[in-house]
């Protein structure tokens, strides 16, 4: 991810979506994603998965179903566009499964509470004051590599931009600020 993806949508206003954001996931990205979601013990969001790849490949959803892990990893790693809904899921299981301890340090920076990578209480949670978020940032970077850290926060935006959307004013600067490639 070199270019910022957060730009409005077309007559909305709105920022990115969770759809938007995996369509600029490297391939080999989608993939690991695609493996680490459909490993995680998530019968809801793997139904729903299953629906969107049968409709795009005109199989029955039992048919998707039935085929192998590898099988099913390919075509939803390949599939051009997901919903918001499965990209978001597909996502987060990336993070919780190969991300776990930047996600930590990040929340530890941060001050928000948590168990291995994961808000202990999300309910309570409140946007993080914009030095204390800038700070976090920096240090993200300064401590992991650089497309690691914006798929991240780019994830965080746009699963809950109320909360996190201070992440966008400070990656659209970086790409500002950094030299032409």
């Amino acid at each position: 991810m070199t270019a910022y993806p957060f730009k409005p949508v077309k007559g909305t206003g709105h920022q990115a979506s969770a759809g938007q954001l995996w369509k600029r996931v490297s391939a080999d990205r989608r993939t690991t994603a695609a493996r680490a979601f459909w490993s995680e013990d998530n019968a809801a969001a793997h139904v729903e998965a299953m629906v969107e790849m049968a409709r795009h490949l005109k199989f029955r959803p039992k048919s998707v179903e039935a085929l192998p892990l590898e099988r099913r990893v390919r075509y939803l790693a390949t599939m051009p566009a997901l919903s918001d809904a499965v990209a978001g899921q597909v996502l987060v299981a990336y993070h919780l499964a190969h991300q776990r301890p930047m996600m930590g340090a990040f929340l530890d920076v941060l001050g928000i509470k948590h168990d291995n990578g994961v808000i202990a209480e999300p309910d309570a949670l409140t946007a993080p004051d914009a030095a204390t978020l800038s700070d976090a940032v920096t240090k993200l970077f300064a401590g992991y590599p650089a497309d690691d850290v914006e798929l991240y926060l780019s994830t965080l935006a746009v699963q809950d931009v109320a909360t996190w959307g201070g992440v966008i004013d400070l990656l659209v600067a970086r790409a500002t600020a950094a030299p032409a490639q």
